[in-house]
C-alpha cells in the first residue's frame, strides 16, 4: 500500500480516518484559506482542499494524500471558525432558526501519478430557534471556537439542531467517509 498522508492536524480528521482502519501520517498543510474574490462557498471549500493535498504531495511525492476543507454558509454569508465567544454568539445567532449549509471538500492526490480525486459534499443543517441563554449555556459546555459555524454535531452541537440532511454524516464532522473509501479504493486501497 502506498504511505497515505491526511494534510491535516484537525483531531476531528484524524478521528474519522482512523476508523477506516489503514496505516496514515498526518502533515500540516502550508495553504492559505482566504477566498478569492468573488468565489463561491463552494469553490473556495473544494479549492482548498485540493491545494492542502498539492501541497502535502509535493512534500511527499510517492503518497496518496487527503486534503478536506469546509465552509459553513447561507447563500453566500459565511460562517467560518469564530475563534472567539462574541464571534461564536454573533453565529449562532445569526443561524437560529435558519437552513445553513456546510460544504465539505474532499480531494484525494496521487502525488506519483498525479491524478486527483475531487469531490463536493454538502449537508444541510437546520437551526432551532435559539435564545440567548440556550447559546451562552452551548458556549460554557462545548469549545466549539475551531469548528466552522461555531456548532460541533459530534458533541453537545447536535441539541441545538432540528436536523441534518446529507449523504454522509461524517462530512459535517470534517471527513466524508463514503466519498474518500470510493477514491481509496479507485487508487487500489483494499476497503475494507
Amino acid at each position: 500500500m502506498p504511505r497515505l498522508i491526511l494534510a491535516s492536524t484537525s483531531p476531528y480528521r484524524r478521528e474519522l480516518l482512523s476508523r477506516l482502519q489503514v496505516p496514515f501520517e498526518t502533515v500540516a498543510p502550508d495553504v492559505d484559506e482566504a477566498q478569492l474574490a468573488g468565489e463561491s462557498p463552494v469553490a473556495t471549500a473544494e479549492r482548498l482542499a485540493e491545494a492542502k493535498a498539492r501541497a502535502v504531495g509535493a512534500l511527499f511525492p510517492d503518497s496518496l494524500v487527503i486534503g478536506s476543507d469546509q465552509v459553513a454558509h447561507m447563500a453566500e454569508r459565511r460562517f467560518g471558525k469564530p475563534g472567539t465567544r462574541a464571534n461564536a454568539m454573533a453565529q449562532l445567532r445569526a443561524m437560529s432558526g435558519q437552513s445553513v449549509i456546510f460544504h465539505t471538500g474532499l480531494c484525494l492526490l496521487n502525488a506519483a501519478t498525479g491524478r486527483v480525486h475531487l469531490r463536493g459534499i454538502p449537508t444541510e443543517v437546520r437551526f432551532r430557534e435559539l435564545s440567548d441563554d440556550e447559546i451562552a449555556r452551548y458556549l460554557d459546555r462545548e469549545d466549539s471556537l475551531n469548528c466552522a459555524g461555531s456548532a460541533r454535531s459530534e458533541g453537545l452541537g447536535i441539541a441545538l439542531l432540528e436536523y441534518m440532511r446529507g449523504d454522509d454524516p461524517n462530512a459535517l464532522v470534517g471527513l466524508p467517509l463514503i466519498a474518500l473509501s470510493e477514491m481509496l479504493r479507485a487508487e487500489g486501497i483494499a476497503l475494507p
